[in-house]
């Protein structure tokens, strides 16, 4: 089904932000979730695994069902369809860009694919807070690359004062427009913020697992200075929305045209009533993307809408209360022929629907 279609993440940042060390993280931290990863520089991903491959162009097994293959950009459709075969199970792919990379051309590269197992799932970019103002010196192009990422994760806080880290998110905020913008160390983010973790098979959801025993929430530096009771959760809410009531089109198209800075992931189901009675629309935001993916209503199941949204330094009550507005209140609110444009325009149209 549509709403089955894997997101792609791109990883971006210059050498030594901390990209790969961020990778590792969200490998040890994938519990159940199969993660399949790209890259087109080597590193040391899954205890060097891609220097154990050895060359372009191969695929290993990072262990935990998740796959790694290391390609050039040119490649990267060759090896989307590869590892978008049904049979890897995969539940997201994360390409980290090289270091010298330009991540608008891969940004590109996926969002122009015709891979139909595939959804755009964001440009994470990821900067080193002890060493921004150099890296832009050097790089000035950093400056052209942070306002078309979706996320930016500051990392290496614990290495400078809270004044410069002040400083470093003042630079990042002008740049990086309306992205949201997290702390991290060590690359620690929570997985959450990027796809849907999903709890092995006889895991109680939120129960550690066994790589939480085993291989706690450390670093992989062997500084063993990371603090256990720090969780990267911390820096980010979730709003969470169920209405038995349906939405208005338009309203709801208002809202999420006018999403506010910080609102990162949006996910879930909408209920239209209606205005479209046969189908519900799965709907995928991440930062400025946005799609709708319609589909039958389940046979017996209760018509509701149920939405998730994730952000940082947002106002939940206040999108709590923007989102109830949406909903459809009373005879004023009866469907109009032309209250679905809005939303259609972003449903993806496939060689069978006409445009």
């Amino acid at each position: 089904m549509t709403t089955q279609q894997i997101p792609v993440v791109v990883l971006a940042g210059f050498l030594g932000a901390g990209k790969t060390t961020l990778l590792n993280h969200l490998l040890r931290s994938s519990r159940g979730t199969r993660i399949g990863v790209m890259v087109n520089d080597f590193g040391d991903i899954g205890i060097d695994a891609m220097r154990i491959a050895g060359q372009v162009g191969s695929t290993v097994s990072l262990g935990n069902g998740c796959l790694c293959c290391a390609v050039d950009a040119s490649e990267l459709d060759e090896y989307l369809e590869v590892l978008t075969r049904p049979e890897s199970r995969l539940d997201v792919i994360v390409i980290e860009a090289s270091g010298l990379a330009e991540p608008q051309e891969l940004v590109r590269m996926v969002l122009a694919s015709e891979n139909e197992r595939i959804v755009y799932g964001g440009l994470v970019q990821v900067v080193d807070a002890a060493e921004f103002s150099a890296t832009r010196e050097r790089h000035p192009e950093t400056d052209r690359h942070l306002p078309i990422a979706d996320l930016v994760v500051v990392n290496k806080t614990d290495r400078v004062s809270a004044a410069e880290l002040r400083a470093v998110h003042e630079t990042v905020g002008g740049l990086a427009g309306k992205a949201v913008v997290v702390d991290a160390t060590h690359g620690r983010i929570d997985p959450e913020l990027l796809f849907d973790r999903v709890a092995p098979e006889g895991e109680i959801e939120g129960q550690m697992s066994i790589e939480d025993i085993l291989y706690g929430d450390g670093d992989g530096d062997g500084d063993g200075d990371g603090d256990p009771h720090v969780h990267p959760h911390a820096s980010y809410e979730t709003v969470s929305l169920t209405a038995a009531t349906p939405l208005d089109p338009r309203r709801l198209m208002a809202f999420l045209d006018a999403r506010p800075e910080g609102l990162y992931r949006i996910k879930g189901f909408v209920d239209f009533g209606a205005a479209d009675p046969d189908n519900r629309y799965a709907v995928h935001a991440v930062g400025r993307f946005l799609r709708f993916y319609p589909e039958r209503w389940p046979a017996g199941e209760e018509r509701l809408t149920q939405l998730v949204l994730i952000g940082s330094g947002v106002d939940a009550e206040g999108l709590r209360k923007e989102l109830t507005e949406c909903e459809r209140t009373g005879p004023q609110d009866a469907p109009d022929e032309h209250g679905m444009w809005g939303v259609l325009r972003y449903v993806q149209q496939t060689e069978e629907e006409p445009a």
